[in-house]
């Protein structure tokens, strides 16, 4: 099933800046790289949801 991509730009850059994050090989939690993302990219609530949704299955 494809994943659809929100329209906010600032969701889409935050979504490569924490893929770029864990193929970096960060030591933080998922959930922490995510919080900082928020703040990074000025995300809403929903983006923030969006987010945790999108890297939900994420597997180290």
């Amino acid at each position: 099933m494809a994943t659809v991509m929100p329209d906010s730009e600032n969701v889409q850059k935050a979504i490569k800046w924490i893929s770029a994050s864990l193929e970096d090989g960060s030591s933080q939690p998922i959930h922490m790289i995510i919080e900082k993302a928020v703040f990074k990219f000025d995300l809403s609530p929903k983006d923030t949801e969006f987010l945790i949704g999108f890297f939900r299955n994420h597997k180290k």
